[in-house]
């Protein structure tokens, strides 16, 4: 089933086109990646499944509703695109509890729960203007996941990531694979890309085109 959808969209961005009469189709329940070089348009095309940014042409659609028209944002997504602007003086926890407490849907200890989950200890005083460039990706990674979101869309989730940490959310994202969640990553190591996806797109003269895995 068909959980995201574009169909002949076109973009261009900051005066370079990007895109040019794009399809495509995103099952439930599988992982796919998109690859391609800097400045190919990755970020974009995750930024127009959100809703950041609109195409020039074409539409996209989640779940039957188009994005901009019948939608300006999709409900259930958890996103990495550009990091979150995170209050420095505060830990991480307290940051992840600002955020929460604009929906109300999670405890504190789900919070709790999932920092733990990806590597972070909840309890620690840290700020998070302490933090290093690791710690702050498993926080971005953090609010992605902490409410259950259902479609995730991550745009090089792994950068600054130790090698156990890499494995660590590997093996998380393969778990909410198993449990019917959608996820759309980008990552600059073809390994996380060659272990995670069932459905691999290379941006290429405008188009996506499907690449054999």
């Amino acid at each position: 089933m068909s959980i995201i959808s574009l169909k002949n969209v076109s973009k261009t961005y900051k005066g370079l086109t990007l895109f040019d009469g794009v399809d495509l189709s995103i099952e439930k329940g599988k992982i796919y990646g998109i690859v391609g070089p800097n400045g190919s348009g990755k970020s974009v095309l995750f930024k127009m499944i959100c809703g950041f940014v609109f195409p020039d042409g074409g539409t996209i659609t989640v779940e039957g509703a188009e994005i901009g028209k019948n939608k300006r944002f999709p409900d259930n997504f958890g996103i990495i695109i550009d990091r979150p602007g995170y209050i420095a003086n505060k830990t991480g926890f307290q940051n992840l509890k600002e955020l929460a407490l604009i929906r109300g849907e999670i405890s504190d200890e789900k919070i709790f729960e999932t920092m733990e989950t990806v590597g972070l200890q909840p309890n620690v005083k840290q700020k998070v203007k302490n933090y290093s460039l690791g710690m702050k990706q498993k926080l971005a990674i953090t609010q992605a996941i902490m409410e259950d979101q259902q479609v995730l869309i991550l745009d090089e989730a792994f950068n600054a990531l130790d090698a156990e940490s890499v494995k660590r959310i590997r093996n998380l994202l393969l778990s909410f694979k198993d449990e019917g969640r959608t996820i759309l990553i980008t990552s600059h190591n073809q390994e996380d890309i060659d272990i995670l996806c069932d459905y691999v797109f290379r941006i290429n003269q405008c188009k996506l085109e499907p690449v054999k895995i």
